[in-house]
Parts: structure tokens; sequence; C-alpha cells
């Protein structure tokens, strides 16, 4: 069975010689993050008045009373903190990480460490139970210990917040958190406090898609909280990222001073989207459409519009039915996605179009819109101009967004434990 350490029972407890002498007392345990583990290197101790540094190469037994070294002389240096490095008790015992394996915030109230075969101490997870608690308000003689936590989280679920650790060199590590769907990252967000937030977007930010995609889910106040600290620049590239409706709904949100200087600085193919949609009324189907879609001629094949669909630098959403026009690029039809997949691959267009599907102006109003996606089961429809060409879609979800109560929207506690 490995040996096992936990850090409340470390921290505090005497520092003894190998003689058995007490030298001074154990202020924390000092791990350093790298490659996805937490790798114990070192204690801290107050030995004479001073914090000193004692190496896990001269620690002989980790707990549970006491923590006793090699030697009967320790060559001690002052503990100076280096980069990559976090003092458990300081930086973890008692602070909120992100359990990635549920998606929630969880308070790390016991700290466990392990020994491996090859002799090395790692960090094996932490207990957000209350039991733990409970445990570091008893006189130390009175602590116990399960040998199995009733809700252990193991360290290659956690993410913990560094922030607030001195080094320039730390930081939180983006790739557990893209385990996570966009959505499940924005409830994070809006559960976690604001320094905690930013910590989570930043590590998002490595990944400029990802990073739009998780603006998208948040709410109206978090999107505004948060691109309010960046640069017109800075907001544009995101806003330039999102989906062109998703992108204009955040710019409205926006204190006005600033929405023309962001809209100036995005890409002008992008400005031409956003600029025809801020033309329509928000509640309006010209308001909630994406100018972004396919849209085909009916002479195409199956074939050669399902290599369009791979081509396409657009979402699932946009890409769920294509668009079938005739020679002056009105609509004809429209052809779901799993037909396209279905059909023979000489199939035309033309012939495929479902012309029953049902479509609407850029003034037609949310009921009516959600009436007509609710009778024919559409996951999207397309939207037309007063020729009757398409010139946008409305999906689902943008039409769920304004029918669902406020009350049924995500709670800021959702993600917190």
């Amino acid at each position: 069975m490995p040996e096992i350490a936990h850090l409340s029972s470390l921290a505090g407890s005497p520092l003894l010689d190998s003689a058995g002498d007490q030298l001074g007392k154990v202020d924390d345990v000092v791990a350093r993050l790298d490659d996805g583990s937490a790798t114990v290197i070192g204690l801290t101790a107050r030995i004479g008045g001073r914090e000193m540094f004692v190496m896990i190469e001269h620690v002989q037994q980790l707990g549970p009373y006491s923590v006793k070294t090699t030697t009967t002389k320790l060559d001690l240096a002052q503990f100076e903190r280096r980069p990559g490095e976090v003092l458990l008790r300081a930086d973890m015992l008692g602070r909120r990480l992100i359990n990635v394996g549920t998606a929630r915030l969880v308070t790390a109230h016991e700290v466990e460490l392990v020994r491996g075969e090859d002799g090395t101490w790692r960090v094996a997870g932490i207990d957000p139970g209350l039991r733990p608690r409970l445990w570091r308000l008893l006189p130390r003689r009175f602590r116990g210990h399960e040998s199995e936590h009733r809700q252990f989280v193991a360290w290659q679920d956690i993410e913990p917040f560094v922030g607030h650790v001195p080094s320039s060199r730390l930081t939180m590590a983006a790739r557990r958190l893209m385990r996570l769907h966009p959505a499940q990252i924005a409830d994070l967000v809006e559960a976690a406090t604001h320094q905690e937030g930013g910590e989570i977007l930043a590590a998002v930010g490595e990944d400029k898609e990802l990073e739009a995609d998780v603006f998208e889910e948040l709410d109206d106040e978090h999107q505004v909280e948060f691109l309010r600290e960046r640069s017109n620049e800075e907001a544009a590239a995101v806003l330039a990222r999102m989906a062109s409706d998703d992108a204009v709904d955040l710019l409205l949100e926006l204190e006005q001073e600033r929405r023309l200087p962001i809209l100036g600085a995005m890409p002008p193919s992008q400005q031409a989207k956003l600029r025809s949609l801020l033309s329509h009324n928000p509640s309006t189907a010209g308001g909630m459409m994406n100018p972004d879609y396919l849209s085909v001629p009916g002479e195409a094949t199956a074939a050669a519009t399902l290599a369009r669909v791979r081509e396409a630098d657009l979402g699932e959403q946009p890409v769920s039915i294509v668009c079938v026009t005739d020679p002056a690029g009105k609509l004809l039809g429209t052809v779901s996605l799993a037909e396209l997949v279905r059909a023979d691959e000489q199939a035309r267009l033309s012939d495929l179009a479902d012309a029953s599907t049902p479509s609407v102006g850029p003034e037609a109003e949310v009921p009516e819109v959600a009436r007509l996606m609710s009778d024919y089961n559409l996951i999207a429809m397309p939207v037309l101009d007063g020729e009757g060409r398409p010139i946008g879609i409305i999906a689902v979800d943008d039409v769920l967004e304004l029918l669902v109560p406020d009350e049924w929207r995500r709670r800021a506690g959702a993600a917190r434990d």
C-alpha cells in the first residue's frame, strides 16, 4: 500500500532531526507544477525565527504528527520561491479550484500526498468535503484521516487557480480546460470571482477560437465585464471570431461610445455582416439570423455540395441546412445535411430540395419564427429578402435564447459546489 500523507497534518507539525530532537515547525509543503503533475520538492519550516527550506531528499518520514529528517545537521537555506513552485498550504488549502471532471468549482479542504515506488512524493488529489475542514479545527492529537476520502478528486482532474502566486512563469494550463464544452467553461467563469474568471479566460485565450466560443456562452453581464478591461482592438479580435449574430448582440451591450471604434477595428468582411444585422430590430428574424450560411445552385451535385460543406469555415448549425437557389439566386428549397449524406452522389440539389420548407422575411417577429420552426420541427430556417433570395438562417438556439425565461437561465452558482 502506498505511503500517504495529509497536508493538514504536516503543516504546523514538529520538524525533528534523525535523533528525534525538534529543530522547528513545518510551515508548508513546496511542490513544482509541471507536465500535469505536482511533485513535492521540499518543505518550508520555521527554525530559529527564520523561514528555511528543507529539501525532500533530507526528509525521512512525513507525518502523521511530525516530520523527521535524515540527519542531525541540515544544510539549510532561507526559502525563496522559484518559478513554477506552489506552497500547498498557502496557495491551495482552503482555496477554490476547478474540478475538470465535473466542471465545477470546489474548495480544497485537504490535500493528499502519496509516495510512489520511485520514492517521489506527489500530490495525489484533494478532498473538497467538510469532514477534513472539521478535522483541522481539532487539536492535532485528536485529528484523524480515513484511508479513502468520500469526495476525493484526483490531481489529474484538478486545475488550480495560480494567479495569486507571485511567479511570472506559473499560469493556469489550458489543456485540461479544453476537455470541457465552452458552455461548461462559461459556467465556471460565471461562478468564479472576477480574478478567477479572468484567469480562466486567459488560459483558454491560448486558443482564440475556444475563447470566442466561451464568450458566446457567457451571459451579457460577464461578457461586458471582461471585455471592458480589453482595448478596442482586443475586443474587436474576440468579436470577429464569434458568430455574427452573437457578436452583434454583444456589441449592443457595450457602452455606446465604444461600439463604433470596436466595429471599425474588425476585418471589413465582418464589419459588413454586423452592420447589416444592426439595421434590423434584435427581436426580429433579421436581428436573430446568422448571415453565415451555405447557398448552392440547384444544378450542383450532392457530392460537390458535400465538398463545399467540408471546406466551409462555419459552425455546425450554419451547415445543418443548405439553401438551394435558382439562377436568379432565389430560394428553391433547402436540403438538410442528413439528407445530403444519404443522397446519391450525382443527384442534383434541385431534385433534393424540399420546396415546402418555410422561410421568413427579416421583419418577422419571434412568435412567428418560433411557431414555424416548431410546426415543421426545424433546427434552422432561411430568412429571405424581398426578392426571395436567402440572406441568412435562424438556428433553433437563437429562438430559444429569446424565449427562455430569465429564471431558467444559468445561475451564477451553477458551477459551484
